[in-house]
């Protein structure tokens, strides 16, 4: 199973998701020690992505660019 973190760690102040991959801090280091909790990991992340955009922020591979937020 490939990992979804694509190693741009911006994280959201307000929710702790990764603008980029939709992963907190915790899940990001569970994904590499508890592999069987891998699936539970993935489900909720293209909610969390959009919610995001929604919200206004950069998500994906463009949260890396200094603009985090569109204002």
């Amino acid at each position: 199973m490939e990992r979804p973190c694509i190693k741009i760690c911006a994280y959201d102040e307000d929710t702790g998701w990764c603008h980029a991959c939709g992963m907190t801090k915790p899940e990001r280091k569970a994904w590499k020690r508890l592999p069987g909790y891998r699936e539970a990991i993935l489900q909720p992340l293209p909610a969390r992505l959009a919610a995001l955009a929604a919200e206004g922020h950069v998500t994906g591979p463009a949260a890396g660019k200094k603009a985090r937020h569109k204002d």
